[in-house]
């Protein structure tokens, strides 16, 4: 005898009246009320720069940076992770203001440079922490270790998708693209139903999931699932109405309907190749290529009317970083940032530009960040070692103020001085610009109603259009 049918059957049932009460409760938790506005957003696309982008080398400049150039630091220098901190490390990157607004930007990004008029750059962000296990899951889920739901599964979670043939939350990779320190947890649903967590499609290989290509008649699959789906109901009724039974049954629905949606939605051929030009999908650079493939990929899931999208870096021939964090230079900055920047500078310039031809762009929200920033002083002889304490960000489309500098770190680029913001104010902007008060988005758990942003977060009111 399980526990359900003890409590089904002991003391005349009042126990399972009572689980029933509670299950219900759950469910109220996650209703969300109306805005009282008209959302800006309908889809987020999430460009993660897994290892740690130097801000002082990206978005903020600092001339003060080469005038002390090869000083010891003139104020404290915080515990960073390996305390082998050497003396003032110039920019390694020429800025030049682009756009009609004038928006510095680094020679890094050419492609992106032109784009400076959409871009809505935070310059204050703060983490918690810095190592990169714990920072990436603190950028995703709002809480330094696993066990959370990420932002895609809240977003998934308080919007659904548009797409019954789809997830609500898709995570893209590709070529050398290896996940994050923190694993596949960093894209997990926590203790919200099982259908929000993401789904991961390898776009570049024969299958973008294994086994996703039916090895029968979908009429015979339809009539087992058929079959299958009257015991799982029973069961479902059985406990009451049990939400993680529910995602489960939700989820052999959506695995078959993807059979057919997901190997439509990676066959490019009819793209045209004015298109894969700009996204760089032509490049010789496996790495360009690759990435250009993702952003590409994205824009089709977004006009497929999936939620949240989030693409991974890739990591093979890079060189000078680290495996799976990719951005992470502790030594030959230089070389690792461009060739990091070649890779994603072209296909994702290419994605805003198409979106925005495509009338998708007001609609799309766009998010560029890693899990912290960089030094301003040197880790060896070319480095910079992790820095949570001020760095930057950008976000683009889904109605934010483009060509904007928000906030501002002090001028060696050490800690955020300026307008400061963590990443509770980043996902309570980014829910509030898809119409959600992120107070109002919660999942009681634990005897405790919990949301993305945890106790805190603000709007970010002065990035939004």
């Amino acid at each position: 005898m399980n526990r359900r049918h003890l409590l089904q059957s002991a003391s005349t049932g009042f126990g399972w009246l009572a689980m029933k009460g509670l299950l219900a409760q759950q469910a109220q938790a996650g209703t969300i009320k109306p805005p009282p506005y008209t959302p800006r957003a309908k889809h987020v696309i999430f460009c993660y720069m897994s290892g740690g982008v130097s801000h002082v080398d990206s978005f903020d400049p600092k001339p003060k940076l080469q005038e002390l150039a090869g000083k010891p630091m003139p104020v404290k220098v915080e515990r960073t992770q390996f305390n082998k901190n050497g003396n003032i490390f110039p920019g390694q990157f020429e800025f030049k203001n682009s756009g009609q607004s004038g928006l510095p930007v680094s020679s890094m990004f050419p492609h992106l440079a032109k784009q400076a008029d959409e871009l809505a750059v935070i310059r204050s962000m703060t983490s918690k922490v810095n190592e990169h296990a714990q920072g990436n899951f603190f950028i995703h889920s709002g809480f330094p270790f696993m066990g959370h739901p990420s932002a895609g599964a809240w977003c998934s979670y308080g919007l659904g998708t548009e797409n019954a043939n789809l997830p609500g939350y898709v995570v893209l990779r590709s070529g050398g693209a290896s996940i994050p320190h923190g694993g596949v947890s960093l894209y997990g649903n926590g203790y919200l139903p099982a259908e929000h967590q993401a789904t991961l499609l390898q776009i570049d290989q024969g299958e973008a999931i294994r086994n996703i290509r039916p090895r029968e008649a979908s009429h015979t699959q339809r009539n087992r699932l058929s079959f299958i789906n009257r015991f799982d109901k029973r069961f479902l009724e059985q406990t009451g109405g049990d939400k993680q039974v529910e995602a489960a049954i939700h989820n052999y629905e959506t695995a078959f309907h993807m059979q057919s949606s997901v190997p439509e939605l990676c066959d490019i051929k009819g793209e045209s190749e004015a298109t894969k030009k700009l996204y760089g999908i032509d490049s010789r650079d496996k790495q360009k290529a690759g990435y250009g493939r993702q952003c590409l990929l994205a824009r089709r899931l977004v006009e497929r009317g999936v939620r949240f999208i989030e693409l991974s870096c890739l990591n093979e021939g890079i060189g000078a970083g680290n495996g799976p964090n990719p951005w992470d230079q502790h030594g030959d900055l230089k070389r690792g940032h461009a060739a990091m920047a070649h890779q994603v500078d072209q296909p994702i310039a290419g994605l805003i530009a198409d979106l925005r031809s495509r009338g998708l762009l007001d609609e799309t929200l766009i998010i560029w960040s890693g899990e912290f920033g960089r030094t301003p002083f040197t880790q060896g002889r070319n480095g910079r070692d992790h820095n949570p304490y001020g760095f930057s960000i950008w976000l683009a489309g889904g109605g934010m103020r483009g060509g904007t500098a928000y906030g501002a770190t002090d001028e060696l680029g050490y800690h955020a001085v300026e307008n400061k913001c963590d990443v509770y104010d980043l996902w309570a902007t980014v829910l509030h610009q898809l119409g959600i008060d992120h107070k109002d988005l919660t999942y009681r758990h634990g005897g405790r109603d919990l949301r993305l942003t945890d106790v805190h977060g603000r709007v970010i009111h002065d990035i939004v259009a």
